[in-house]
């Protein structure tokens, strides 16, 4: 992108007023900075406008779907609306189901629990967690990390070739990674798997935050997103797509709200008799505010416009990416190489230092906030460090000591409320801390190195 081009994107699009964006931290060498939170990978800090959203709201809180007062009326039409604002912002299909979660890994525990009892599922080993290990139930087949997107392509079909064409069968892959943030072909993906009978979800934690995700054009079946990685707070997630599985399914949790009706059997017993709706998988009672904060933030992102946030998001990766490059002992962790599209998130190791000796260090010397670790995919970051992928490790929580070998990386990551001051501090502390080292001591304490007691 062009100087001339980054700026009328900044013109067009400023940043969006998040909470936290004038906090002020202490830091170890004296004094005081404004906080550079640049972690949005992990949680993204709620829009204001959100925030404000649920304030104007919270007065009028009350019981959902079966309450007659007016407060409980509002409450449910409130909710509902949300649904509907929700499976606007994701292009849904009209007989297509939204149901809230919990989170994105609520979300595909929840998929994984309604997937037919003969169903194999095919994952990439470079998915999260929360994609990679639900499946407990199904017959997994685990695809090796590819190194291209078409090659992407290819290990699905030959792995979907080889299946039983007779059974069904589900594609679970991310939208842009949490480690490199790279764009996955997920467009492609569906098509591959549609063809060989499959069905395809879509975990898009970290892709709905930064482009527009259309289930129709994307052609998936199901997609599954957090909140709290969407400018929402904590607690709240979705999950929308095809509802004949989870229709046929029994409810995820038993409970009131997804019982249409109970009664007493001959035998002393109960039957139930369950929802159909989206209500069947929501039981007790629902995270109103949670589903209220979604729509929030799905109408504040489409307001401000995708093409816009996009341009500026570009404009702040090319910048990171530029002043990582004139350090020589920082490698960027990639997939898919440097040319690859992208989000704003970057992995990256030190020559000659701890990954969680380096963060520490940008916190406590320079008010940055990144994250170190596994990301919580642990066999991604292993392939791509080049370590043995039965290595033992922790997710977020590295053993070595300040100056040991760590098995970890560094992530910075950013999004639609990050000022070019906080990337800008970002590349000036790295390229201080490899040249003149850290300022100050530091030690390992409950498996984190923090600065030391003077």
């Amino acid at each position: 992108m062009s100087v001339a081009t980054a700026a009328a994107a900044q013109s067009v699009c400023a940043r969006l007023p998040v909470l936290g964006r004038d906090v002020t931290v202490p830091l170890v060498t004296g004094g005081e900075v404004t906080y550079a939170a640049l972690d949005y990978a992990a949680s993204a800090p709620a829009l204001q406008r959100v925030w404000d959203d649920v304030a104007a709201y919270a007065p009028y809180y009350g019981s959902v779907h079966r309450g007659a007062g007016y407060l409980s009326q509002l409450s449910t039409d409130l909710f509902e609306n949300a649904r509907k604002t929700v499976a606007e912002f994701l292009d849904c299909r009209s007989d297509d189901q939204l149901i809230f979660t919990r989170s994105t890994t609520d979300s595909l525990n929840l998929l994984a629990a309604a997937v037919p009892a003969d169903c194999q599922v095919f994952v990439f080993e470079t998915e999260h967690h929360a994609s990679l290990l639900p499946w407990k139930d199904a017959r997994v087949t685990y695809l090796n990390a590819p190194r291209t997107p078409r090659q992407a392509v290819e290990t699905l079909e030959r792995a979907l070739a080889e299946r039983d064409p007779h059974g069904p069968a589900l594609v679970c892959v991310t939208g842009a990674s949490n480690v490199t943030g790279e764009l996955w072909p997920v467009r492609e993906l569906a098509a591959a798997a549609h063809a060989h009978g499959a069905r395809i979800v879509l975990d898009a934690a970290q892709l709905a935050p930064h482009h527009p995700v259309s289930v129709r054009d994307l052609d998936v079946d199901w997609v599954a997103f957090s909140g709290h990685k969407l400018y929402a707070p904590f607690g709240s997630g979705v999950l929308a797509g095809r509802a004949d599985w989870l229709q046929a399914a029994e409810p995820y949790l038993a409970g009131g709200g997804a019982s249409r009706k109970v009664t007493r059997r001959e035998d002393g017993g109960v039957a139930v008799e369950w929802h159909e709706s989206a209500a069947r998988h929501e039981a007790g009672s629902p995270n109103v505010i949670g589903a209220y904060s979604i729509a929030s933030a799905c109408k504040a992102l489409t307001e401000a416009g995708f093409d816009t946030l996009v341009a500026r998001e570009r404009h702040l990766i090319e910048k990171v990416r530029a002043g990582l490059a004139e350090v020589p002992e920082v490698r960027v962790l990639s997939l898919f190489g440097d040319d690859a599209p992208r989000v704003g998130v970057i992995s990256f190791v030190v020559d000659g230092w701890n990954s969680s000796h380096f963060a520490a260090a940008l916190s406590a010397e320079y008010g940055i906030g990144v994250r170190d670790g596994l990301f919580c995919a642990h066999p991604l970051v292993r392939t791509l460090l080049g370590s043995d992928p039965q290595t033992q490790g922790e997710c977020g929580a590295p053993e070595a000591a300040p100056g040991e070998k760590s098995l970890n990386a560094i992530r910075v990551s950013f999004g639609a409320g990050t000022p070019d001051e906080h990337v800008e501090r970002f590349v000036d502390a790295v390229r201080e801390l490899v040249t003149d080292g850290a300022k100050w001591s530091y030690r390992t304490e409950d498996g984190r190195c923090v600065p030391a007691v003077s």
